[in-house]
């Protein structure tokens, strides 16, 4: 029997004794994938900001909502999910795939934690595809140059490249050459889907988060709107702009809503002309 990629995914180097972002968040999110370096860090933001497990859900809430109006009104099939993070249902793929079967997804993480998930973010449609593909955003042309990348996605066609929770993690210096060699690649209608952290809505309960970030050994950089719009240039930006995520298509799902201060992050989809 020929092994699927779901055979050949390599056991991971969890480094339990450090904190992790996607740990971190997942524990945020109430999820079990965490540790004690991971809760410690996590207790620490929740007792300075109590409100701070409901804007970790506000952010990816915000991510689903951005895949439904991609396949709904945009009418993209073919998603590259950069940072996917720890699998919290429902994943991407199957917000995409409820509205079309045939969506296929390609996620990426250099993270061991979700490496070792890897195998709930490949639970496909039979009409649709989905691949994990262990690499960092920091090595765009190893990611373009994976043949499961390839095999999956029709770079001829548009897609989406979806940044959610991961630019923040990154210098300007860093990641702006990072997003623009990934776009580059990328056939004109493709879309960025991007989320970033913020201090503009919420300084002090932000200094918290980020300071016990830091601390944790989580390198982190706030921005302001106009840093975060400073992803979209030259791009469309679709409506309402780059907002607080809680300001972002809020009809698309019937969550709690949040105040501004009660958000640390903006959200912008853009089109590639």
């Amino acid at each position: 029997m020929r092994p699927t990629q779901q055979d050949r995914i390599p056991a991971a180097d969890l480094q339990t004794d450090r904190a992790h972002p996607a740990r971190v968040y997942d524990y945020m999110l109430g999820g079990k994938t965490n540790f004690a370096a991971d809760r410690a860090a996590g207790d620490k933001i929740v007792e300075e900001w109590p409100g701070s497990r409901a804007s970790a859900c506000a952010a990816r809430a915000v991510m689903q909502r951005m895949t439904r109006r991609l396949a709904e009104v945009h009418g993209i099939r073919q998603f590259l999910d950069v940072g996917t993070g720890i699998p919290t249902a429902p994943n991407l793929h199957e917000v995409a795939q409820g509205i079309d079967p045939a969506s296929r997804v390609v996620y990426v993480d250099n993270d061991p934690i979700v490496l070792a998930h890897a195998r709930a973010l490949l639970t496909s449609t039979p009409e649709g595809r989905t691949a994990y593909i262990d690499c960092d955003l920091r090595d765009p042309e190893k990611l373009l140059a994976d043949p499961a990348l390839r095999g999956t996605l029709d770079l001829g066609r548009p897609l989406a490249l979806t940044l959610i929770n991961i630019v923040h993690f990154l210098s300007d210096e860093t990641v702006h050459p990072l997003v623009a060699r990934l776009l580059d690649a990328l056939p004109a209608g493709s879309f960025l889907a991007l989320t970033a952290g913020t201090a503009d809505s919420a300084p002090e309960q932000a200094e918290v988060a980020s300071r016990r970030y830091r601390e944790a050994g989580i390198e982190n950089h706030l921005r302001t709107r106009a840093g975060v719009e400073r992803f979209f240039t030259g791009l469309e930006l679709d409506e309402p702009g780059v907002v607080l995520i809680n300001r972002w298509h809020p009809d698309l799902d019937d969550g709690p809503r949040l105040a501004d201060h009660e958000v640390m992050a903006y959200a912008g989809l853009a089109r590639k002309p």
